[in-house]
């Protein structure tokens, strides 16, 4: 099958169709324009050869094109004269042997790079077609022409002035490994005079396969080639834009200011290809700014930007991340074109479709940019948020997918503010939000502390949607565990009931270690009777008790010497089956040595021995603790010998507490003898210690050495303080503070008049 090829004629916007087989029933030669494609049919019929265009024959974005037939003959020979239409394609024939271009593109890869510089033609189609393709090399009795297609595919066949069809593909890889012009002209001495298109096709194919050396060959073998007096060769501005660009692409700019001196030397001036592909070169060597002023200097030497001169401005701001710049350079383009100072006389080019091109690019770049700042190790949120703003002025805000895509690159805690920013600005554009996105501003907002304003995204999910998963309660949940535990280590119960109270109203049900963290809040705080209603209500709720329940109830309990309460809670525990702990028996012990019951005590200890429990110095201190606060100071004195008998060593609390005991029971030369035997142990007794043996022997008359007890120890801080001013906790949990006093309902409601409140 033969090729249908198409060359550029020396007359202006014109196209001749040589020779085509009229045995062939249909030819399809498939046209890129941009990222649109169009199907150019060819039909032949029986009546006499005449050929019919089809209807997909057509323009780009400016209607059919204007042509016509002024020569029919039954062996297919047809010249058609095209008279295009602005951004036809027929105009891109004619400009391609003078012109190239490479071409921004604003697609973004994996790696976040933003626009690729491409080569392709001045004119914003890109045409490029693919044909079919033949090895052979035919002669043939046309007329010479020349072809010269944006985008020449390897292995496309071109002409020579003898009429000869040349493998160009073939040709280049006879050239690929040529180190010099003498390697070249052994491949070509014998090729005649080729057009200078096979050689630009060349030097484009050396470039994508970064294959420099073959490139600078060639280059310099057409150098030669000029100085011959008889030689028609001569490099033009076509051949050396395409070298450019061919030593971008291979990423080799070393000789390129030798390039620009040769041009130079040729008379040949830059135009608006050779500066966009200088700052291509300048972008690739890191150089921006350079890349920038290349640009400004394009208009001063008489030369209109192209399209694709904007694109690669705002891709060296890009490389720079700035952001603010793109977008300041962007307004300022689209002023120029709203005012027709740019785009006005350019008829190869279709402004209103690359003027929305460089509008979606800009938003790109400065989305990629924001990406950027908010990875980097500084704090840049200001600058997003800032970035936010002025893209809302410019009219280029960023679109659904990419606010939702900018809050997933919030991660830390200073980003809070600008997910919630991003989060209310999906909300107002009034579309469908991902459940996704939204426990990720959940998940940062727990993050920096701000409780209240995660369980404010929670009741929107509640409200607005889309419904909250196990992943938005359990978020959530977490979110007041954090909150409870706080209160907890502060004594605070009352924001435990509060918070408790808040959970059950957004539907979150309590577990067992919600229920638990305000138990001990209120047994830290010697709430005996709140720690009794909030029992009750865990029990209301369905929840069962686990053994930190019951020993936070029992504790509350024995401080509030509600002996008989403790004992009925601990029979309770045993009935339901919890096992009780070392802290459990512990708090019964101390109940019951408060009481003077020692023998239980002592079968208590025993007990716990039998099931595997060994008592601890915690267990003997809280022993000898109720006896000194129930003035057993014999008894206590025994336990703390009982002690030295199952091998437990005392520390600081058991000497103190025995200390007192002894002081008050009237023993003060004991107490005397105990403090001085912690002190040489090594153990620094507390100032309140040191005052019970001074008082206590004043007062009965003892004779002891205080000199020898040292110097008096300074006071110790308490290390729960039971608050009642919550202004602390509120600027250590982030919630908001209560001006009014709790009312006591709200500490002991029951579930059921919750629920008719």
């Amino acid at each position: 099958m033969q090729a249908l090829t198409i060359w550029a004629s020396p007359g202006e916007h014109s196209c001749v169709k040589p020779h085509l087989d009229f045995e062939l029933y249909s030819c399809i030669s498939s046209v890129k324009c941009g990222e649109r494609r169009r199907s150019l049919g060819i039909c032949h019929t029986s009546c006499h050869g005449v050929l019919y265009l089809s209807s997909y024959f057509r323009g780009f974005k400016s209607g059919p094109s204007k042509c016509k037939i002024f020569s029919l003959c039954p062996r297919g020979k047809v010249n058609f004269l095209f008279k295009p239409k602005k951004g036809s394609f027929g105009a891109a024939f004619a400009l391609t042997w003078a012109l190239e271009e490479p071409e921004v593109g604003n697609n973004v890869g994996d790696n976040e790079e933003l626009g690729q510089l491409n080569d392709g033609s001045d004119n914003r189609d890109g045409i490029e077609f693919s044909h079919a393709q033949v090895d052979d090399v035919k002669e043939s009795n046309e007329d010479d022409s020349h072809d010269d297609d944006d985008e020449q595919k390897s292995g496309e066949k071109t002409q020579n002035g003898n009429n000869r069809r040349v493998d160009v593909r073939a040709l280049a890889f006879k050239l690929h490994s040529s180190k010099n012009a003498d390697d070249v002209e052994k491949v070509l001495k014998e090729k005649g005079d080729l057009p200078l298109q096979v050689y630009s096709t060349i030097l484009r194919g050396f470039g994508k396969e970064k294959r420099f050396d073959a490139a600078m060959a060639l280059y310099e073998w057409l150098k030669r080639k000029s100085k011959e007096s008889d030689s028609p060769i001569r490099p033009n501005l076509f051949i050396y834009n395409t070298l450019l660009g061919a030593l971008k692409q291979a990423e080799n700019f070393d000789v390129i200011d030798d390039i620009i001196n040769d041009m130079a030397m040729e008379g040949l001036h830059p135009n608006v290809v050779t500066y966009n592909t200088l700052m291509g070169v300048y972008i690739e060597q890191g150089r921006e700014i350079k890349a920038i002023q290349l640009f400004e200097e394009m208009p001063t030497k008489g030369i209109s930007p192209s399209p694709a001169s904007y694109s690669t401005v705002l891709f060296a701001y890009r490389r720079l991340e700035d952001g603010f710049g793109a977008l300041s350079f962007f307004v300022e383009t689209k002023n120029k074109y709203q005012k027709g100072e740019i785009g006005k006389d350019d008829d190869d080019e279709n402004w209103d479709y690359e003027f929305g091109k460089l509008e979606n690019f800009t938003a790109r770049i400065c989305y990629q940019v924001m990406r950027r700042w908010l990875v980097s190790s500084e704090n840049l949120t200001t600058e997003v948020l800032r970035l936010l703003k002025e893209m809302d002025k410019a009219g280029l805000p960023p679109s659904h997918a990419e606010h939702e895509r900018l809050i997933w690159a919030c991660t830390r805690e200073e980003h809070f503010i600008l997910a919630k920013e991003l989060y209310v600005r999906i909300r107002e554009m009034g579309t469908d939000i991902s459940l996704s996105v939204c426990n990720h501003v959940i998940w940062i907002m727990g993050k920096a502390k701000k409780w209240w304003a995660a369980l404010e995204i929670y009741e929107d999910l509640l409200d607005k949607g889309p419904e909250p998963n196990n992943m938005s309660y359990e978020l959530i949940v977490s979110h007041f565990n954090i909150l409870l535990s706080a209160a907890r280590k502060k004594g605070i119960w009352r924001w435990g009931v509060r918070l408790l109270n808040k959970m059950e109203e957004k539907g979150l049900k309590p577990g067992s270690r919600e229920w638990n963290s305000v138990l001990v809040a209120c047994s830290k705080a010697s709430e005996t009777s709140a720690a009794i209603e909030i029992f009750k209500r865990m029990v209301e709720q369905g929840e069962k008790p686990t053994i930190i329940s019951y020993g936070a109830l029992l504790s509350a309990l024995e401080k509030g010497k509600l002996y008989d309460e403790a004992l009925r809670v601990w029979k309770h525990m045993i009935k339901m089956g919890v096992e009780p702990n070392l802290y459990a028996y512990t708090i019964m012990a101390s109940i019951y040595a408060g009481q003077g019951k020692f023998d239980i005590v002592d079968s208590i200890i025993r007990e716990m021995v039998t099931v595997g429990v060994e008592p601890t110095v915690v267990t003997f201190n809280a022993i000898i603790s109720s006896c000194a606060r129930n003035n057993f100071g014999s008894v206590a004195y025994e336990w703390f010998q009982r002690m030295k008998l199952e091998n437990i060593t005392p520390n600081e609390v058991t000497y103190e507490m025995l200390i007192e005991a002894l002081a008050k029971d009237g023993k003060p030369r004991v107490a005397y003898e105990l403090h001085l035997r912690a002190h040489n142990e090594g153990l620094v007794l507390s100032a309140k210690a040191y005052d019970a043996v001074v008082e206590s022997s004043q007062m009965y008359g003892a004779t002891i050495d205080v000199s020898s007890l040292g110097p008096r120890p300074p006071e110790r801080k308490k290390k729960v303080q039971i608050r009642r001013n919550l202004s602390e906790f509120c600027n250590l949990a982030g919630v908001p503070r209560r001006s009014k006093p709790f009312e006591k309902r709200e500490i002991y409601t029951s579930q059921n008049e919750e629920l008719h409140r």
